[in-house]
């Protein structure tokens, strides 16, 4: 198995050699070269990732945890590294506080039934943001309609920056848990999240943070942020799909009863009761996704290595440069421009749908997003049906940039 290629890679980053590691960003698309610029929704691979996955079918497939025999235990060791690895990622005091999962639906989902739901009552509210993606939305609704309890939602500006003042005038006593993003999916707005986790802890009101577009992006400390539980997706951090975690002290683990029953959580079955595993295994029911968390593990050591300051100082940089371009477009709205933002652009040009756009683009090798981004009271709070979305990495280049603004000059021609 190869791993990221020991080369030096200067600083800033060397985007050539960086952009080798990644086979796909080579290919065509309607016979024109792939300007990929939806790596919010989900990142490109690297070839470290790649073959991390192929050597575990071809020389380690087995099953985790439950054969006496030399294959399990080394499936056993490569999927655990996935759980250091991110430990080390988010600055967990220990390996035993990170639960892995399918991605961030469903840390969320698990917190929302194994620690929320028993919790709530009629009279209690959830706080969460006028930014959150669907996933951390839908969950609270579903529990809030089981207990009894209410959604409250604190509100932003029109650059797409929360209020933060507002965000901590509704920490009322009803409150019984706060969930926020860390980076917007679609605004590319960072939250203050240890601000808003010291003022939660004031009040004794534990904070969920959803951090799948901040992994990529951001160093994390999950001490520092002052957060309860934190939540990652591996395919936008340039891992497998069906991979991520979840963060959360451990004294919540501890109280949580296990969400999904089966095999591999438990320590003993009788007909007259269980008795489960210590956490994290007691929510880790049934064979996970083993080679995707070996990719995982990969990814995450691919990120360490090229260094997430570099990382994002060039992202930064790259969104300078597109935003500023993509000002000079005639007719051309940005939604979201907080003074702290990630890679991300969504916009509208006037006349032209989203779709429609989104699908002229593509004719022309640029892929983007359109649509609601699961983020429908968004729309709803910017008055219109969907936007385009832009999302940049650092793989991305000033070239690509400049035939994607090109692009759209072409296509805005064409729809007159």
């Amino acid at each position: 198995m190869t791993t990221l290629s020991t080369h030096a890679i200067s600083d800033p980053i060397d985007v050539a050699r960086v952009r080798a590691d990644f086979p796909l960003l080579a290919r065509e698309v309607h016979g024109k070269p792939l300007v990929y610029f939806d790596n919010a929704n989900t990142a490109q691979k690297p070839a470290a990732v790649i073959e991390a996955v192929d050597d575990f079918y071809r020389r380690t497939n087995a099953n985790v945890a439950r054969a006496m025999h030399a294959l399990g235990e080394e499936a056993t060791n490569a999927y655990e590294s996935a759980r250091d690895a991110i430990a080390r990622l988010l600055g967990a005091p220990s390996r035993n506080e990170i639960v892995l999962v399918s991605g961030t639906t469903q840390a969320i989902n698990l917190v929302a039934y194994s620690h929320a739901m028993p919790r709530l009552g009629p009279g209690d509210t959830i706080l969460v943001t006028q930014m959150e993606h669907h996933a951390n939305i839908v969950p609270w609704q579903l529990v809030c309609a089981r207990t009894g309890a209410t959604l409250k939602v604190a509100p932003i500006t029109p650059r797409g920056e929360l209020i933060v003042e507002r965000f901590v005038e509704l920490l009322t006593p009803d409150v019984k848990l706060a969930a926020v993003t860390h980076v917007s999916n679609v605004l590319g707005t960072i939250n203050p999240v240890a601000e808003l986790g010291r003022e939660c802890r004031r009040r004794g009101i534990p904070l969920l943070v959803d951090g799948s577009q901040a992994a990529p992006h951001l160093r994390l400390d999950v001490r520092a942020l002052n957060c309860d539980f934190y939540a990652i997706t591996g395919h936008k951090l340039f891992g497998p799909t069906g991979t991520g975690a979840l963060w959360a002290k451990r004294e919540h683990l501890e109280a949580m009863p296990p969400f999904f029953g089966g095999g591999e959580m438990i320590r003993e079955v009788r007909f007259e009761g269980t008795t489960f595993a210590d956490p994290p295994h007691r929510f880790e029911a049934g064979t996970p996704n083993i080679a995707g968390f070996v990719g995982l593990a990969a990814a995450i050591r691919y990120v360490e290595a090229l260094g997430i300051e570099r990382i994002a100082a060039r992202e930064r940089e790259l969104l300078a440069y597109a935003t500023a371009a993509l000002r000079e477009v005639p007719g051309l709205r940005i939604f979201g421009e907080a003074q702290d933002k990630a890679a991300v652009i969504a916009f509208l040009i006037d006349g032209v749908h989203a779709h429609d756009l989104a699908t002229l683009l593509d004719h022309e090798g640029v892929a983007v997003r359109s649509g609601h981004h699961c983020a429908h009271p968004l729309m709803q709070f910017y008055g219109v049906p969907a936007t385009l979305r832009a999302s940049l990495a650092f793989y991305n280049t000033h070239e690509e940039i400049d035939r994607f603004v090109a692009a759209i000059g072409r296509v805005r021609t064409l729809l007159g």
